[in-house]
């Protein structure tokens, strides 16, 4: 016998001052639904998952849950006003003898339940909503970001913990590796309308772009059609106004028709501009020891970064990342060992703390008002990699619309103050890129976007982050921070740091021998093994980089053909001759280690 749906939602429509957020949307979760929900940043997501909980009344339409069934929502933003500590809410309506379910989410979530509310950090206050959820047990959980400001040990955890309930959820994560290790159906909003797939979010991407090709193909017939019949229209409608009045009408429709296609949202227009060239050597740091308060960050640490490197350091919360990376930069002293810098670096740095926002300001002020960017004489205008620009202007190239310029930074959702925060970042020339959590909240789009744009970036990167697939697709070598003072270097990224740890279950304090980056610790010889995750991943996008590497070069090559550019414009010809120089050399190094990566493929 067919159980019954855990929710159903009927003809609901939702606006919000202006265009609908939702209309006649109907969906249905069945027990024991594992639902990924995706979107872009503003699409909804939220909304819908607080109209599935009943805490947003839609304008029309019906929600229904059958009697007996509960609904269990982990928000991003809990209100813990009234509560005295985080367990204290995190327990709240559960009966005194089940106080134990929330002690054992909380270690696993490494939750400090006798924290009070107001002097925990965000992730913190989040931690405990989503031990609170867990502890209640729901008969269908809705899990909104739930990974964020989580370590890889705490994600790991929750996903297991996930894989082996008998409960409903429908999930909202920037996680990749996390949805498609858990989800079995995708809920995809796109303007307006939701649409749900059978498959997990591991085919959401193939899924997409096979409907947005077909809605591109739709399109483009329909234009096709309306040039036919506007050229019949204006070639003959005097001699046949009696006739064919209906094929008019039938224009007119399709003019309209075409009018309310809503086109979809592009993608914010990212790029870093690289500094001026840094040395070869970029950082080298030699027997660094720190401790705080007798806990040790690292013991005799040795590490070599090179121009071009992208060094992942993952580790659990607490262990000490951003610490070393600021000893890296300089910003932190050492108890012991010595740092040294490459010439010439400028560095940029994304702080996942997002201290450089002013939640007060508005998004004009926040950029205005930075001195990095700000134009002498110009309240209007910003300093864009070397370029002034109208702030607007720029606000829109990152997706924010004119309304927003204005309005405070607090008003922002998580997505957006990242996206406002790396068009801070993005105005700046450097060399030496600092990512500090850059992936939490942001959209999938801007995720891939962020991704290619580091691929493409001439200068070097340190990341810190907890998203494994994001370390797998943007990292060279991974820096293992293990706790008591252990930091091992890997070759790759989590993948491949997750590889080669599984062969070598106690691998050798960093601080004997010293390793330097790109020389990961290793047991004894082991025979070759073929291409590692990020080099499959490298040598698939490879060929897009030469073509686009080519093409950029043709068109530099068609502006210095110009024989009066050299006297009429110096400056852009000595940019364009020094950008064709860059990109040839890119070139080059694209096509060999294209060759290199493919030898070794063939010799798998």
């Amino acid at each position: 016998m067919a159980r019954a749906p855990l929710l159903q939602l009927s003809d609901i429509s939702l606006t919000f001052g202006g265009d609908p957020v939702f209309d006649d949307l109907s969906l249905v979760v069945q027990p024991g639904d594992r639902v990924a929900l995706v979107g872009r940043n503003g699409s909804g997501k939220s909304t819908l998952l607080k109209v599935m909980a009943g805490l947003v009344e839609p304008d029309t339409g019906t929600r229904v849950v059958p009697p007996g069934l509960s609904v269990g929502y982990m928000e991003q933003d809990p209100d813990m006003a009234g509560f005295a500590t985080l367990g204290d809410f995190a327990a709240a309506g559960l009966e005194p003898g089940e106080a134990w379910r929330v002690e054992a989410v909380a270690e696993g979530l490494k939750v400090r339940l006798d924290q009070a509310p107001d002097l925990a950090s965000g992730g913190e206050r989040r931690r405990a909503a989503l031990a609170r959820l867990m502890a209640e047990a729901p008969d269908l959980m809705l899990l909104d970001e739930p990974t964020n400001h989580l370590d890889i040990q705490a994600i790991r955890w929750l996903e297991h913990e996930l894989s082996q309930t008998k409960a409903g959820f429908v999930l909202i994560s920037h996680d990749r590796a996390f949805l498609s290790a858990l989800t079995r159906a995708t809920l995809w909003i796109d303007r307006g309308q939701v649409r749900r797939q059978e498959r997990g979010f591991a085919r959401f991407e193939e899924w997409r772009d096979k409907v947005w090709e077909e809605e591109d193909q739709q399109r483009h017939k329909m234009d096709r059609k309306i040039k036919a019949e506007a050229r019949w229209a204006v070639e003959g409608i005097s001699a046949r106004r009696k006739r064919n009045m209906g094929r008019v009408r039938a224009l007119q429709d399709l003019r309209a028709e075409r009018a309310a296609m809503i086109r979809r949202q592009g993608t914010a227009a990212m790029a870093l501009e690289d500094g001026p060239k840094s040395g070869k050597k970029v950082i080298e740091a030699e027997g660094l020891t720190k401790a705080y308060d007798g806990k040790a960050i690292v013991k005799g640490f040795d590490l070599t970064v090179q121009r071009g490197d992208r060094v992942a350091f993952v580790g659990p919360n607490g262990v000490g990342k951003t610490s070393l990376i600021k000893m890296l930069l300089g910003e932190v002293e050492p108890d012991a060992g010595t740092v040294k810098h490459g010439t010439n670096l400028s560095v940029a740095v994304f702080d996942q703390a997002r201290a450089q926002l002013d939640p007060d300001m508005s998004l004009w002020d926040s950029l205005t008002g930075d001195p990095s960017m700000r134009v002498s004489g110009k309240a209007d205008q910003v300093m864009v990699r070397g370029q002034p620009k109208h702030v607007v202007g720029y606000l829109k190239e990152f997706l924010f619309d004119e309304a927003q310029a204005r309005a405070p930074v607090r008003a922002l959702s998580g997505g957006e103050k990242a996206r406002l925060l790396l068009a801070k970042l993005m105005a700046q020339e450097s060399n030496l890129l600092v990512l500090d959590e850059p992936t939490n909240d942001l959209d999938i789009e801007t995720l891939d976007l962020l991704q290619d744009i580091l691929g493409d970036y001439a200068g070097t990167v340190l990341l810190v982050s907890h998203d494994r697939d994001f370390i797998d697709r943007v990292a060279t070598t991974t820096v293992a921070m293990e706790g008591d003072g252990r930091a091992v270097l890997y070759a790759g990224g989590w993948s491949d740091y997750q590889a080669q740890r599984g062969e070598d279950r106690a691998p050798a304090p960093v601080e004997k021998p010293r390793r330097k980056a790109g020389k990961p610790a290793s047991p004894a010889p082991r025979k070759p093994v073929g291409l590692s995750f990020t080099e499959k991943h490298r040598l698939e996008e490879l060929p897009g980089v030469i073509e686009r590497l080519e093409a950029e070069i043709g068109k530099l090559e068609d502006l210095l053909s110009d024989p009066e550019l050299f006297t009429r414009e110096p400056v852009k010809f000595k940019k364009a001759t020094e950008a064709l120089a860059e990109r040839q050399e890119k070139l080059s190094a694209a096509e060999d280690e294209w060759l290199s990566l493919e030898e070794k493929a063939q010799s798998d």
